[in-house]
């Protein structure tokens, strides 16, 4: 039931081998195919074994899921984006998405909004605390580690460190701070991300909490994911054991950790901003939106985003075409539209080819109405955004409003 806690690793030699964690992940999205409690399944995927090119694939053979198993965190793919656009929202096909903490929020905006029929997917969370630029990665990895990048087997983010490990076993560790100082490290918007445990999917797993053992920490956060996770324990698929109270509260730790360095990194780069006069404010991202050279990159990548007549296309009059860069309106009609959804996931910022810190703009933005309407968007189905709801105290408001108006007209 919801709130269980496991260890688990897979009862399958080769998966358990091949996993970084034990296989969990691995056995669970098999046994969904074998069991027919999905028609297929979407993972990441090395393309040609390359770990700088991870690419999104949709498996039907239960065979073929081995090839997703193991971590890639110089993969930041996009796949709300995927099932919306590419999958038809889901709304034929049952599926197992193993997904990133702002991947699973970016599906269940896209579900409150009936893009997505969340009813047929089984969303399988796992723990993050960033992923990398490939391109960035594989510099940094050649000049602050002084390897070749094709020689990593495996990238681990733990105690605030960016570990890799060789095909020979040998590992290299350097500080995430002295990484990103350089420029190095996380994408910039998962170093102010405090959502490590993905409890708005249907299970979450990570490495927390497992003391070493070759092992995935899975916490149940649906009645689809304990059906799916008791199912695949009967069948064998897996093997359990509970945690104790040290992993536990390791797995507590770690995520505080997580959160406390998210916030150091918030504080940085927004309040710096937050708090200059607004003459100030204003020059800074004039000066940036003047770079804009009107791509529609942003809106285009972004997972949010679903307007079938975009409001920016120069046949509606808004914006002018050929106007480059564009009127000011330009980022800020994109700034109105997903400023009470962004999931900060960071696709906008990595797409643009003018370096225009958009995630920066768009999570400055955000957490302030967040912090107004006490919503974050993407961590629960039925929690629907405070702009398109109204509640019963503020009808009765209403009514009283339009009663003393009606009264004061007469």
């Amino acid at each position: 039931m919801k709130g269980d806690l496991y260890l688990a690793w897979s009862s399958d030699e080769e998966i358990h081998k091949k996993g970084d964690s034990g296989g969990a992940v691995t056995s669970l999205l098999k046994f969904a195919l074998e069991s027919g409690m999905v028609d297929a399944v979407l993972a990441v995927k090395k393309r040609n074994g390359n770990r700088y090119d991870g690419v999104l694939s949709l498996l039907t053979d239960p065979d073929e899921v081995i090839e997703a198993a193991g971590t890639l965190h110089c993969a930041p793919v996009n796949v709300a984006k995927v099932v919306k656009e590419y999958l038809d929202g889901a709304k034929g096909m049952k599926m197992a998405v193993t997904c990133k903490p702002c991947d699973a929020r970016a599906i269940i905006e896209l579900a409150k909004r009936g893009q997505i029929n969340i009813k047929n997917l089984i969303l399988i969370g796992l723990n993050c605390t960033g992923t990398l630029l490939p391109a960035l990665a594989r510099t940094m990895i050649k000049e602050e580690y002084e390897v070749d990048p094709d020689d990593v087997v495996r990238e681990d983010i733990d105690d605030g460190k960016f570990i890799i490990t060789l095909g020979d076993g040998t590992k290299k560790e350097r500080h995430l701070n002295e990484l990103e100082e350089k420029g190095y490290g996380r994408r910039e918007n998962c170093r102010r991300c405090a959502i490590n445990i993905p409890r708005m999917a249907d299970i979450a797993c990570g490495k927390w909490g497992t003391k070493g053992k070759k092992a995935t920490f899975i916490e149940i956060c649906s009645q689809t994911g304990s059906e799916l996770m008791e199912r695949a324990i009967g069948a064998g698929a897996l093997m359990v054991e509970p945690p104790d109270e040290k992993s536990i509260k390791e797995r507590e730790k770690k995520d505080k950790d997580g959160i406390e360095l998210a916030k150091a990194w918030e504080k940085g780069d927004l309040d710096v901003l937050r708090w200059l006069p607004y003459e100030d404010r204003l020059k800074y991202w004039l000066r940036y939106f003047d770079r804009c050279i009107k791509c529609f990159g942003c809106r285009d990548v972004c997972p949010i985003c679903y307007c079938q007549d975009c409001y920016l296309e120069p046949a509606r009059g808004f914006v002018h075409g050929g106007q480059t860069p564009p009127h000011v309106m330009f980022p800020l009609v994109r700034l109105a539209h997903v400023a009470d959804s962004c999931i900060n996931c960071g696709q906008c910022q990595d797409v643009c080819p003018m370096e225009i810190p958009l995630t920066k703009l768009y999570h400055m933005l955000n957490r302030e109405l967040s912090s107004m309407f006490d919503y974050i968007p993407g961590m629960d189905v039925s929690d629907y955004p405070p702009l398109t709801t109204v509640t019963d105290e503020e009808l009765a408001i209403d009514d009283v409003n339009v009663f003393k108006k009606n009264s004061v007209s007469q």
